[in-house]
């Protein structure tokens, strides 16, 4: 979780994805696994787990699990590291060109792929085989590698977006401030109604493009890449016609007009200032707009995360990975199923806004009831809700440079320099070059 309260967000999963390159990691990355089974050897000894900035906020939970873990397994030691995500990316992979990553790392997808391709993690499919049925689907499929079999890691917490609104802002259009919309013509129709009633002072919502752009098209089903993961296929008529709606939506003032080039922060700005009156986001940003703007948390609803025709939602994953290189793996494999148990995301989850990936964790009344009936709890039962079908809807192939040159063709479209299928087609073609030449 991310320094200041948005890093906390962002190590979370919902505002920044991560991508690690090959290059540098040479031949010495053999995809063969050479190492000790899964289940062989003795359960001790010293291990390394690395993760994302989760000090110094949670280091009171962290240590409790690590000592309870090594109480429980005696001969165990377990030295915990956490780096910022400020150059986490060139540090894994320097550690993986060194041999010296270490024994459980803590990553998501994007992040993680790139090495998981090159054969540098231990298959969960087959290590941890006993404990698959125990996550949800989707946050295990999210550490699989286009084009190669397994699942290389054990997910730990997860995030899914939910709809905040402005309620006062609601009304004040003539909407029910008690149904939010929950698809994307509900919201773009809402986001109209709010932006008419503001007068050019307040408008429906903000378009945060990289953030949302190319998940909202994998929602409503549009094939972002071909089967082989080679070739982006996202200009379909389908993407054609939603993109239009958003033009549109953009030239009819749904949008604050400097919006088209700012980001998910500029959004959460937006929002608090009362500027906009729908939020789609991550409900641990409830709590953000609750410390910087006491008054529109007050104003502000929440409903289900905005869907394509078929109910698709996306979730954000981090995982917990082994690499095939470590000296202890045994150990290693063990303490990872012990890190991401029921029971310890279970008690993870209700010191912070994330979702256990546990199945039987979500079934907790913790996460089935709306508890003191705050905004806070109905978000969480919400989300939880969605994650048994949500999965993880960007392909790790969408990195920075992916995103940049998409959505800078999408960014033209919208001031009309564009038509819809030039933006896309040249989107595509962008996005192939880049893919293309990182292979």
């Amino acid at each position: 979780m991310p320094s200041s309260r948005r890093l906390h967000l962002a190590a979370i999963g919902t505002v920044v994805a991560l991508t690690a390159t090959a290059c540098g990691l040479g031949s010495g990355s053999s995809s063969q696994d050479s190492g000790p089974a899964a289940g062989s050897g003795k359960v001790s000894g010293t291990i390394t787990l690395e993760t994302l900035q989760l000090k110094p906020t949670f280091t009171d939970y962290m240590n409790k699990v690590i000592a309870a873990y090594e109480k429980s397994h005696p001969g165990t030691k377990v030295k915990w590291v956490d780096i910022p995500f400020q150059g986490a990316q060139e540090k894994l992979t320097t550690d993986a060109t060194a041999g010296s990553l270490p024994d459980v790392v803590n990553l998501n997808p994007q992040f993680a792929q790139a090495l998981e391709a090159k054969g540098l993690f231990v298959d969960m499919d087959t290590a941890a085989a006993g404990v698959k049925s125990d996550y949800v689907p989707g946050a295990w499929s999210a550490f699989t590698v286009p084009g190669k079999s397994g699942a290389y890691a054990i997910p730990w917490y997860l995030t899914s977006e939910v709809t905040m609104y402005n309620k006062q802002l609601f009304s004040k259009a003539g909407l029910d401030p008690n149904s939010p919309p929950s698809t994307f013509d509900e919201l773009l129709a809402d986001g109209r109604k709010l932006a008419a009633a503001g007068h050019g002072s307040t408008y429906g919502l903000h378009p945060a493009l990289e953030n949302r752009f190319i998940t909202d098209l994998a929602k409503q089903g549009v094939p972002l890449l071909d089967d082989s993961g080679t070739k982006w296929t996202f200009n379909t008529p389908a993407a054609v016609a939603y993109l239009q709606k958003l033009v549109d939506a953009y030239k009819g003032g749904v949008y604050p007009k400097d919006s088209l080039t700012q980001d998910h922060s500029k959004e959460t700005e937006a929002y608090q200032a009362g500027r906009i009156g729908l939020f789609p986001s991550g409900p641990n940003f409830l709590t953000v707009v609750k410390q910087n703007a006491p008054a529109v948390a007050a104003q502000t609803g929440v409903g289900p995360q905005i869907t394509g025709p078929d109910g698709t939602t996306n979730m954000s994953v981090m995982g917990l990975l082994v690499p095939k290189s470590g000296k202890n793996r045994t150990t290693a494999l063990n303490f990872a199923e012990y890190l991401g148990n029921a029971e310890n995301q279970l008690a993870f989850s209700k010191i912070v806004t994330i979702l256990p990936s546990t199945l039987s964790s979500l079934k907790d009344p913790y996460f089935t009831s709306d508890g003191d009936g705050s905004v806070e709890s109905k978000a969480r039962t919400i989300s939880a809700a969605q994650i048994a079908k949500a999965q993880n809807l960007v392909p790790v192939q969408y990195d920075a440079r992916v995103t940049a040159a998409v959505i800078g063709k999408v960014q033209l479209a919208l001031q009309g320099k564009l038509s819809a299928k030039d933006a896309l087609d040249q989107a595509v073609a962008a996005a192939d070059a880049i893919t293309s030449a990182a292979r």
